[in-house]
Order: C-alpha cells, then structure tokens, then sequence
C-alpha cells in the first residue's frame, strides 16, 4: 500500500513551508500526498498564493506522516480545538509526527513535544521551552518518531531526512539530485549566527510583534497542558 502522508494545510501558511517539503516528498514512489483541512475551500499562504486542500479531517485516512508547516496562521491553530484534536489523532498511530517552522508549536499545543527534543524558526526558538519541548537549535532536529525542521527552507533538509528513514539514502540522494537540491547561497545571512548585526537587529525588529502575540498564545496553551 502506498504511504499516506498528511500536510495541514490553513490560512497565512508560510507556502515554502509546506511546498519545498511536499516536492521532496511527493517524489518518492508508491506514496499519497494529502492537503488537509478542514474544508476543501481554497486556502490563501501568507503570502497570497491560493492553495487546495485535497482532503477534509473527516475524509482523511490514517496518515503515516503527519506534517504541521508554519506560518502567520500558526497562532489560531494553536489554540483550535478540532484542528488540535484531529492532529492527536493522527499522531497517535503515525509512523511519524513532524513539522516545519512554527508548525513544531502547534505540535507543542496539542501536547506532542513534552519532552521531546525539538526546533522551530529562530525568531520563536524561546516559545518551545514554556510547551514542554527540549529546544534544540538545529536544521533538523529528531526524538523518536517526531522530527521538526527549522526556519522554513529547513523543511527541504527536514524532508530528506525523513526521506532517508522511510525509504533509504540512496532514495533521498535521488530525490536531491532531481531537484537540484545544492544550497550556494549569495550571501551568509540565512541564519543569526552570520547575519551582520544591523540585518538581525531589523529582523528582530519585523518579527517582534508576532513573537509578542505568540508568546501570550503560547502562555494560554502551555497553561491547558
């Protein structure tokens, strides 16, 4: 039978989030790659691409891998009780339980990461530790049947990974090959530790009202545990 692997898909998704991941993924033979929601309305990503949910939470078959991306969205989710509920579910018997940026603390609101090692995007690093989670700064981070990615372009590093474990390395390098998949970035901002000092104070700065909203939600959800 072909692997069923589930991404939740919302409102203000972070597309890269669930896109680099869902290409590697979907390359990899005999599996089904479901778009779930609670509808099958289209959904708009954070940055206005409109996307289509393929199956709703009730339709949805037992998933072998479930994967939370993130996104501005993120923060409703954590405190929505069917989309918690459904994701308890599926993590109950999944082969799997992984995310992508922010979408490892909606894991942590539904209560997986207690625990656990785990990661998330830089910005919102501090907001694992009050959900239970051992925070580890990493691009991939696993314990157990759960791995996280970090910041965003991480889910394509996160889902070789994962792609090696389901199938083997030879796949995976596959998969990399055919999606030329050989980071030689312009410059060395892509993470904090070799940003210049004005681009992360202006980071910092862009991302501060968000990480002050997500900590008071990230409070409520800590305190339901």
């Amino acid at each position: 039978m072909a692997l069923q692997i589930g991404f939740l898909l919302f409102p203000q998704v972070q597309q890269l989030d669930l896109t680099g991941p869902y290409d590697v993924l979907a390359s990899l033979p005999d599996v089904q790659v479901h778009l779930v929601w609670k509808d099958l309305a289209p959904v708009t990503a954070s940055t206005g691409l409109v996307l289509q949910p393929t199956t709703t939470f009730e339709d949805c078959p037992a998933l072998d891998v479930i994967c939370i991306p993130g996104g501005s969205g993120v923060g409703p989710l954590m405190e929505d009780e069917v989309t918690l509920a459904f994701i308890k579910a599926q993590a109950a018997n999944a082969r799997y339980v992984t995310s992508v940026c922010t979408g490892s603390l909606v894991l942590g609101a539904a209560g997986l990461l207690k625990g656990k090692r785990a990661t998330t995007h830089w910005a919102y690093h501090e907001l694992l530790k009050p959900l239970g989670a051992i925070a580890v700064q990493d691009r991939v981070v696993r314990d157990g049947n759960l791995l996280t990615g970090g910041g965003i372009t991480a889910g394509i590093d996160f889902a070789l990974t994962l792609a090696a474990e389901l199938f083997d390395e030879g796949t995976a390098q596959l998969v990399q090959l055919q999606l030329e998949y050989a980071p030689a970035p312009p410059f060395a901002s892509g993470s904090p530790h070799t940003a210049p000092a004005a681009v992360l104070e202006d980071a910092r700065r862009r991302a501060a009202p968000s990480l002050e909203q997500r900590t008071r939600i990230t409070e409520r959800a800590a305190a339901r545990l």
